[in-house]
């Protein structure tokens, strides 16, 4: 199996502004009126000057943080599927945006859902943080020479990945043999059904496995040219709303791990940003949990969703950024499995991958 890698590219800018004031006396006020109107001018005046200072001050301020860092801009990858709560909260709340802007640093952007695009993004400078990557694509990405780190944890979610038929006698591994599958090669769909057929000592190989989309995969199921398809996140719940047959879900299969990953290179020459991006991520996780009812509706609309379906999806989701054994152990059985199935030619230890932010300071 072969995956190919392919490439896309957001800007934006500052704005400065100025404030002014002008003062008039009467020629025929009284020498104490004269003397008042004095005196509120030359209070005003200093008022006003004090704010100008105040404004030079914030904007010197700025600069200099700037100057000091040596960076002026900070592009994050933004995607929201399956239900990239963190991503939606932080955007709309505009967290980054506060936490790098008091360093004089601009956020931007970029909507890249492909995993293989965002590390190609992150290899050629396009994109700093990958706020969302899947722990396949950091470990193909390494595999194949690329500098790239795991900063912390972003979800784990078995639960959201899903094959549905609509044939309900497909009820074990043995029941797929021959049957026609569908969804995208390389994830954490492709790695659930590896391991489902695994636990009958089968492979994709026992199986008529199609690479193809998760939207496609559903469509192909609905119209009868798929026996099985692989899907995530809404539209799994919508598959299970519309009374199709779960074959298996990936809990106790797979741990579908999303991460955090800058270059290694970055994290050593701005270890400082380092620290940063952890504080406004645990913003973030602060946010969610004290404001639940308002996270939901933030997502809902963002999603395109009733409130009601985040709600139901939302437990399937562990947002914990803290990285824990149980990950890394994950993520090794990842590169065990892409290697066993030819995605990667060579072995990578999880434990490598994973920056050690004490070093990088």
């Amino acid at each position: 199996m072969r995956k190919t890698l392919f490439a896309l590219f957001t800007a934006a800018g500052l704005a400065a502004f100025s404030l002014s004031g002008c003062s008039s006396q009467s020629s025929d006020s009284s020498p104490s009126q004269t003397a008042e109107t004095a005196a509120s001018d030359a209070e005003n005046a200093a008022d006003s000057s004090a704010e100008d200072s105040s404004e030079e001050t914030s904007e010197s301020s700025g600069s200099s943080q700037t100057a000091a860092i040596g960076l002026d801009k900070m592009v994050f990858t933004y995607v929201t599927s399956p239900l990239n709560v963190p991503s939606i909260i932080e955007r709309s709340q505009g967290i980054f945006a506060d936490a790098f802007g008091q360093l004089g640093i601009d956020v931007e952007y970029a909507e890249i859902t492909s995993g293989a695009d965002q590390t190609q993004a992150l290899a050629s400078g396009d994109v700093q943080v990958l706020y969302a990557v899947g722990g396949s694509s950091v470990i193909l990405s390494a595999a194949n020479g690329a500098d790239i780190k795991i900063v912390n944890m972003y979800s784990r979610s078995p639960k959201a990945f899903c094959l549905y038929t609509k044939d309900e006698t497909l009820t074990t591994p043995e029941s797929l043999a021959g049957k026609t599958i569908g969804g995208p090669v390389g994830t954490n769909l492709h790695e659930l059904l590896a391991a489902y057929l695994a636990t009958a000592d089968m492979s994709i190989d026992d199986v008529n496995y199609v690479n193809m989309t998760i939207p496609d995969a559903m469509a192909a199921l609905e119209g009868g040219s798929l026996d099985v398809a692989m899907v995530a996140g809404a539209t799994a719940y919508q598959a299970q709303q519309s009374g199709y047959h779960l074959v298996t879900d990936g809990e106790g299969l797979i741990d579908a791990t999303i991460a955090v990953a800058v270059t290694e290179e970055f994290a050593d020459t701005y270890p400082q940003l380092m620290d940063t991006l952890t504080a406004a991520q645990e913003t973030i996780a602060d946010f969610m949990e004290n404001q639940p009812d308002e996270t939901l509706k933030i997502v809902a609309q963002e999603l395109d969703l009733d409130t009601a379906a985040v709600e139901a999806m939302y437990p399937d989701y562990n947002f914990s950024i803290e990285i824990t054994e149980d990950d890394i152990a994950g993520l090794q059985r990842t590169a065990d499995f892409m290697l066993d199935a030819e995605m990667i030619q060579q072995e990578v230890d999880a434990s490598s991958l994973f920056l050690e932010l004490g070093e990088a300071e």
